[in-house]
Order: structure tokens, then sequence, then C-alpha cells
């Protein structure tokens, strides 16, 4: 037989310690923020088993505190040995959390560079394209 009693209070106690406050365990996921939403996406796929999670924009529509949130979780998971693909356009939130930056055009990899190899303004002009502007810059004579 099913423990609700049980369950909603794993439930409380687990969403409590990822940062969300819930008014009941029973709260539809569309009541909460972006924020917690993307939370308790990343939790339940860690809590049933996921070895792999791919995480396509996970903090593009969302405010500073829900950014900070979601990619605390990120972290979380990832010193939990799980692997994590994170997909986003952010230098900032890709420098937070990653370990292995590449960047893809099109579906060509434009480089490829671990932690500790490359800083924020070299990956932020390898996904502006920082080859391509300084081409066109010379070709134009001037700044971009």
């Amino acid at each position: 037989m099913f423990d609700h009693e049980y369950a909603n209070r794993i439930t409380m106690q687990e969403m409590g310690a990822m940062g969300i406050s819930l008014r009941g365990p029973n709260q539809a996921v569309g009541t909460l923020s972006g924020g917690e939403r993307q939370t308790v996406a990343i939790a339940r796929a860690v809590h049933f088993g996921a070895k792999l999670l791919i995480l396509d924009e996970p903090t593009s529509a969302l405010g500073v505190r829900q950014t900070a949130n979601v990619l605390a979780t990120i972290d979380k998971v990832r010193k939990q040995g799980i692997a994590i693909v994170f997909i986003t356009h952010n230098v900032r939130h890709a420098m937070a959390v990653g370990d292995r930056f590449t960047v893809l055009n099109r579906g060509q990899t434009l480089g490829t560079a671990l932690r500790g190899e490359i800083t924020a303004e070299q990956l932020q002009d390898l996904m502006a394209g920082g080859h391509e502007l300084a081409t066109l810059e010379g070709s134009l004579g001037g700044t971009v």
C-alpha cells in the first residue's frame, strides 16, 4: 500500500532542500516560478536515476535569483557525478558550472576547451564569431 503521508513529508522535505517553498505537497507545478519548475525537473530526473541531463537554455527566461537557484542545482547535481550537457548562449552561466566548453555553429565544432584553458572573454569571442568579426572589421577599416 502506498503511504501518502510519508510521500508528502518527503516531498516537502526534498523541495525545501532545493530552495522551493511549497504551500503543500499537492501544489501544482504550474503554480511554481520558472526557476522552481526547472529545479523540480532537474530534481525529478536525478531522483529517478538519470545518469545524463541535457539542459537546453534552462536559464534563458529567468530572473537573477531564479537563475542563481538553477545554476546552484546544476552545480550540486554535477558534483554528484551526473553528466550534464548545458546548452546556453550565456558565457557567465557556462563558466559558472562548466568543466568543458564546446562551441557549435550549425552543427560544426568551432572549438573545445577545458575549464582553466579558456577565459570568459575568449569563450565569448568564440561564441560570437570573434574571428569572423575581426575579418569583417579589417575589410571595413574600422571597429565593428
